[in-house]
């Protein structure tokens, strides 16, 4: 069977069980929405605006390839720009988008982001090996620790509990434990394919719990940890069949205690339970509502809204868990 029929094959029998085991569990994900530039909040325009605009044309700033994101409230969406190099903020209550970048030591290649604190954001610069801390008040940037050197640094995520700050050291194949200062507390892990070690492990999700979700990339596995460190479940392999990975990206869960997985490959969602038996997936090839075009960050929110980077397609599309009684 050749790589295209394979392709098609995977996920001929992927939707079969994905249909079968979404009824089983009552629940549905449903399309809501997209962003991808400041039209899509632009509000209704009078008749002079619409002159004024076929006139001179209109203001549009654009996503260019987002690659992950964190919201905590709904409608102030936080999203790293990797085309872009900068930070975009999309208030839909506001209706605008905002955009950010450092002058003085511009990003390189920002990868990861997350909440540190109610005012700041964290973000991980594979590029130029280090992580910013990025003041939502005053729009400041500056470096967590002057003297801390990462090596490629990508997925990041703060327990808000312990005060750590867990950061994947790609090229190091390890993860590493930071106070808030940024100075180094633990060492997990090392290169190899044994449970607690990695290879080139990238993005990071902390649930409400403090379990830690680790997406070891090129093993082609999840590996789920306690707020220790300790290794509690190891599942995945490379494989293009239902259940297996391709390219695992982004990692977040659900309040149903679900997994989700995103996989650039596949151009879709995978979704495991605990224990890593697959669900269901969601999404395909494409450029239409739902379809993706190598999705790189998720993002799930208390409302169980899934926020998906779709980055190559240049915008961010948006999901609702639904229960269905």
């Amino acid at each position: 069977m050749n790589k295209s029929l394979k392709k098609y094959f995977f996920f001929f029998l992927l939707a079969a069980f994905s249909n079968l085991q979404a009824q089983s569990n009552r629940f549905d994900i449903r399309w809501i929405g997209e962003y991808s530039s400041t039209k899509d909040l632009t509000k209704a325009e009078s008749f002079a605006g619409k002159v004024f605009s076929y006139i001179f044309g209109e203001d549009v700033r654009k996503i260019v390839r987002p690659v992950s994101l964190f919201t905590e409230n709904g409608y102030e969406l936080w999203i790293i720009d990797q085309g872009d190099r900068q930070i975009v903020c999309i208030d839909t209550l506001k209706s605008k988008f905002d955009f950010y970048q450092d002058e003085n030591q511009p990003l390189l290649s920002p990868l990861g982001v997350c909440a540190f604190g109610k005012q700041k954001l964290l973000i991980s610069d594979s590029q130029s090996d280090k992580v910013v801390v990025f003041n939502r008040v005053d729009h400041s940037f500056k470096n967590l620790n002057d003297t801390m050197v990462f090596h490629r640094p990508t997925g990041i995520a703060y327990n808000e509990k312990t005060g750590i700050i867990w950061l994947a050291e790609t090229a190091k194949h390890r993860i590493l434990l930071l106070d808030k200062e940024g100075n180094l507390l633990r060492v997990i892990g090392k290169r190899g394919m044994a449970a607690g070690e990695y290879n080139f492990p990238t993005f990071i999700w902390i649930d409400v719990t403090g379990t830690v979700y680790v997406v070891d990339s090129m093993n082609f596995r999840v590996q789920i940890l306690n707020a220790d460190g300790a290794v509690q479940q190891v599942f995945g392999e490379i494989g293009d069949a239902s259940g297996y990975f391709a390219r695992p990206k982004g990692i977040a869960t659900d309040s149903q205690g679900h997994i989700y997985v995103a996989d650039a490959l596949f151009h879709a969602v995978q979704i495991f339970d605990k224990k890593g038996n697959l669900l269901f997936y969601f999404g395909s090839q494409g450029r239409g509502k739902g379809q993706f075009w190598m999705p790189t960050g998720l993002f799930i929110d208390s409302q169980d809204r899934i926020y998906v980077s779709d980055s190559y397609n240049s915008r961010i599309q948006v999901f609702q868990l639904v229960k269905i009684e």
